[in-house]
């Protein structure tokens, strides 16, 4: 399996799938997929490749989602090897989107190959959704897949997205939700004029200073076991012409919410209304939310995917919410349990982004072991409890 893994993952790292662009690496999957017995659906939407594949029609669904696409390599002479050519160099491969997230692409084929080839008759149906639009603006990728499923009626018992999450060892960290992201774009309004006559003008930096203050100093909410307290941040501040002698008459500011399922959009925007028209401010403010919060329980995806790990690292994986935002927070809508597993994390979108070989087969194995505990013909997990299924399991496995 391990042979397989890494031959494609080197296979899907050599196409240049600069997002949107998918560049064939569905077609490669497709190919496999095929003489599994998948049923393959092609869902285009605008410019964006987008792919469906099933294999079964009862559940439970268990679905592996992801993404073809890549983030720009950047400059091409600061890495140590062409980021299109696969390289192993010192037990690692090189190349850009190899741990985010072909290589997790490749664990899913050689995973379902080999469960497959042992379980062909089991229980439920195994399932794809890969986009090739996840690295970008996320608009015709997995979010109008999920509403095309959703509309016919075609939900997902569990989820198992292949974004990289592990932190210091393989294994270390599974993602059991994610924070929302809302984002605001706040123009504040004063005067132009002549900084020598300040009488005669009004400045918006002034004017903005004690709410920035205040909204910084802000306690959203103290989070809880999962998710850390919301927080708000400015990315970006301009005023002024550029001359030392002119009060700007605006003042841009585009701040963003990182925010758990303690807060919602009403009371976030709520909030911030409230303190910019407490200081009297003459404002425009417009809002976008590009992710909701989400959160999985500790159910049977947890329990069958920690065990897996514990069985191939002998690591007891701790649950996180913590990073970005991904595609989960679409899947959320059709899929009460969606869990994140994936490779390490720390050289995504950077200059010589790597994977370490010998994790490949790991990887694989997790979610071979995983279809097992879920799909086996004969295994009652995939039916009990969620409840039930949890407090027998939770003995042997520890998540903080």
């Amino acid at each position: 399996m391990s042979n397989d893994t890494l031959a494609l993952a080197q296979t899907l790292i050599a196409r240049r799938s600069l997002t949107p662009a998918d560049e064939g690496c569905q077609q490669i999957l497709i190919d496999h997929l095929e003489k599994l017995g998948f049923h393959i659906e092609k869902m285009r939407f605008g410019n964006v490749d987008n792919l469906w594949a099933r294999r079964g029609n009862t559940t439970p669904v268990l679905c592996f989602a992801g993404h073809t696409d890549v983030v720009p390599a950047g400059p091409m002479e600061q890495w140590d090897s062409d980021p299109f050519t696969p390289t192993i160099r010192d037990g690692r491969l090189y190349g850009r989107g190899a741990a985010d997230m072909k290589s997790s692409l490749a664990a899913f084929i050689t995973a379902i190959e080999a469960f497959l080839a042992q379980h062909a008759h089991h229980q439920g149906s195994i399932a794809l959704l890969i986009t090739s639009d996840e690295e970008g603006v996320a608009i015709d990728g997995t979010a109008k897949v999920v509403e095309a499923l959703k509309a016919r009626g075609e939900l997902l018992d569990y989820c198992i997205v292949g974004e990289p999450t592990c932190s210091d060892k393989f294994g270390d960290t599974i993602k059991n939700g994610r924070r929302g992201s809302l984002s605001g774009n706040l123009t504040i309004k004063g005067i132009q004029g002549h900084i020598a006559y300040p009488h005669l003008a009004k400045n918006p930096i002034h004017l903005a200073a004690p709410v920035i203050a205040e909204l910084a100093s802000t306690e959203w909410d103290q989070g809880d076991e999962f998710f850390q307290p919301t927080t708000w941040h400015i990315s970006n501040i301009n005023a002024g012409t550029g001359a030392t002698n002119v009060i700007p008459g605006t003042l841009n500011l585009l701040f963003n919410f990182r925010f758990s399922t303690a807060n919602t959009v009403e009371s976030l925007t709520n909030k911030v209304h409230e303190t910019l028209d407490k200081y009297g401010l003459d404002y425009e403010l417009q809002w976008e939310q590009s992710g909701k919060p989400y959160l999985t329980p500790k159910a049977e995806l947890a329990s069958a995917i920690s065990a897996a790990i514990t069985k191939v690292t002998a690591i007891e994986p701790q649950l996180s919410t913590s990073g970005g935002t991904s595609d989960g927070r679409f899947i959320a809508d059709i899929c009460s349990q969606v869990i994140e597993f994936g490779p390490h994390n720390a050289t995504i979108h950077k200059l010589n982004e790597y994977v370490e070989v010998d994790d490949l087969e790991q990887l694989s194995r997790v979610y071979l072991f995983t279809m097992e505990n879920l799909l086996s013909p004969g295994n009652e997990a995939a039916h009990e409890n969620s409840d039930s299924f949890w407090n027998k399991l939770k003995k042997y496995f520890s998540f903080a």
